[in-house]
């Protein structure tokens, strides 16, 4: 399955751009390419969760990092099945809904398995245990400040805010969410200053 999601990923990316002109035949095929990742995606997500199911776990920061990962993924993944249907994923082509779903997919497939891979091995690489304690505050802190960050721009792309914009108008409905986004990029750059902190 994580072969075919990586097969069938060069496959999809096109979703993000049927405002462009594309053309029926193009846009069909990157629709079904976008339904058809979701099957071995959803194996994947069962795949982890099961893994879990019959295991003796032990909440470590790296587990938590790790169950962080497989949730934050799955709701990346939900997010990314809107682009397989043609007329709602051009409304959201180039808003910050597609900001929203890139940054639950990356943060959740890469960063939070990177900072469980950081927790489980860094004793093995260098002798030395990060602080549970520390690495605990370091993965709620970056869980909060990442869904707080990445979350409200879901709603202000249905919105209908484009991405790339700097400043906009004041009244036009962005304001709250964007500051609340704001507030939770701050959050989770503190969230990772918790790591460097625990590493040194």
């Amino acid at each position: 399955s994580g072969a075919a999601i990586g097969f069938v990923g060069w496959g999809v990316w096109a979703h993000h751009m049927f405002a462009s002109g594309l053309g029926p035949v193009s846009v069909a095929v990157f629709s079904m390419a976008t339904m058809a990742i979701a099957i071995p995606t959803g194996v994947k997500i069962i795949n982890w969760t099961l893994t879990m199911w019959g295991g003796k776990l032990s909440f470590t920061t790296a587990m938590l990092f790790a169950i962080g990962t497989v949730v934050v993924f799955t709701i990346g993944g939900l997010s990314g099945v809107t682009h397989s249907v043609a007329p709602s994923d051009t409304q959201q082509t180039d808003t910050y809904y597609i900001v929203a779903h890139f940054h639950y997919v990356i943060f959740g497939g890469a960063v939070l398995g990177l900072f469980a891979g950081f927790y489980y091995w860094w004793p093995k690489i260098f002798g030395r245990m990060l602080d549970e304690r520390l690495g605990k505050a370091n993965f709620w802190t970056m869980l909060v400040g990442m869904n707080l960050t990445f979350g409200p721009m879901h709603v202000v792309g249905l919105q209908g805010q484009p991405r790339r914009m700097y400043q906009y108008a004041d009244g036009m409905g962005f304001d709250v969410w964007n500051l609340v986004s704001t507030i939770g990029s701050f959050i989770l750059a503190f969230g990772v200053l918790l790591f460097f902190i625990n590493a040194f």
